[in-house]
């Protein structure tokens, strides 16, 4: 029998907060991250609005306490948010058991590269800043920002990246080739972010509205969020204390086009009862749904309607917390994991921003202001570019 999969650590940095209890803090005071841009150069500097990170590259890396100038914005976010969960678990890496990192991104080191992508053509002066460009950098990073780690790699799946990082850790640990992982994902604004996202005008210059019928397109964000996940094995050696447990999870590809999700929501459908399945629940034991909820036409409708196929007449409480944080693609799923057990451990549901009128073909209504209610497990749902969906079940430990 496979042993039980629980969350011991958590950490994060965002839009709202440098940790974990300014985050909660923002959370529970309905206090968004989101507004004009302050860090990244980019000529989109005062036409959209960001969630970003309210610290400068050099505050972080004095923060981090690496001056490396070849390091980029996003490995400095990932060793913090990494270093805080491990340090909230109180796990022991020099204790013997195996430790895993497993880490996701898609923008990488490209916020640094993309500063001397033209000099490259004329000298190879900044050649080394190649060495952190690829996706893999920053987990190593991170592995050796802990240390005494056993095994390191690297998930990239768009918007659902983080969500699959979490279901590798738990399997490896299922399976017993880990006793435990620092698990989770970061992305930090580039020039190269906002240019895709704005060519496929799915950009808001407002701030966003999941699962309003006027929603117009999702504001981007930056942050990392990292869980520890333990075995039980792992955990009642060393005597440590359960934050949650991780219940059930599920990864499908609807396969319906390389940026958006199928219309009907067949892969959001598929992962949602897949997860159920695996955790042996009945979609009437779900508290709570903290959504993917972009407040793009498309993800927001395809969503919903997976919702309705799944829970029928008896929806759970739901909202998206996109717009606290804006979306922060790999890391999505990771900020909202860590968001989902505050809920647990707190018993609130953080409402759903700037929604007002519901999405006519649903008639979805999500919790605007802050909940106060037992919660026993949540539903957490990413879905990615390329019809990646993927779904999280976390139950109260």
């Amino acid at each position: 029998m496979s042993q039980k999969v629980y969350i011991t650590g958590l950490g994060m940095i965002s839009a709202i907060g440098n940790n974990v209890p300014e985050c909660f803090l923002s959370l529970s005071q309905s206090k968004t991250g989101i507004g004009k841009i302050q860090y990244l150069t980019t000529r989109y500097k005062d036409e959209f609005l960001a969630g970003e990170i309210k610290l400068s590259n050099a505050e972080l890396a004095d923060l981090v306490g690496d001056q490396n100038p070849a390091l980029n914005r996003n490995s400095y976010i990932a060793m913090l948010a990494a270093k805080e969960a491990v340090l909230n678990s109180g796990i022991d890496t020099k204790d013997g058991l195996r430790t895993g990192v497993i880490s996701s991104t898609t923008v990488a080191g490209m916020s640094k590269t993309e500063l001397y992508y033209k000099d490259l053509f004329k000298n190879d002066e900044h050649l080394d800043v190649l060495d952190t460009h690829d996706c893999g950098d920053s987990t190593e990073r991170i592995a050796d920002y802990i240390g005494n780690v056993d095994y390191v790699t690297t998930i990239s799946t768009a918007c659902s990246s983080a969500a699959n990082a979490i279901m590798l850790g738990c399997r490896m640990i299922k399976h017993g080739h880990l006793d435990r992982v620092v698990v989770g994902g970061v992305d930090a604004l580039s020039k190269f972010t906002f240019n895709g996202f704005n060519t496929l005008m799915i950009l808001d210059r407002e701030w966003c509205r999941p699962f309003d019928e006027n929603r117009k397109g999702l504001n981007l964000g930056e942050g990392a969020a990292f869980v520890v996940i333990e075995g039980e094995n792992a955990l009642n050696h060393r005597k440590g204390k359960a934050l949650a447990e991780l219940i059930g999870y599920a990864n499908t590809n609807d396969a319906y086009h390389l940026t958006a999700s199928s219309p009907e929501g067949f892969g959001a459908t598929l992962a949602i009862q897949q997860a159920l399945a695996l955790s042996g629940l009945k979609p009437t034991d779900i508290d709570y749904i903290n959504m993917h909820g972009t407040g793009t036409p498309n993800n927001d409708l395809s969503e919903s309607k997976a919702t309705v196929a799944v829970f029928g007449n008896q929806v759970p409480k739901f909202s998206s917390t996109k717009a606290f944080t804006g979306h922060t693609l790999a890391a999505a799923a990771s900020i909202e994991a860590v968001i989902s057990v505050l809920s647990l451990q707190n018993s609130m549901i953080f409402p759903n921003l700037n929604f007002n009128t519901p999405i006519a073909e649903t008639g979805l209504i999500p919790e605007t202001t802050l909940v106060h209610t037992p919660l026993n497990v949540i539903l957490s749902n990413s879905f990615g570019f390329g019809g990646n969906c993927s779904s999280l079940l976390f139950k109260k430990a």
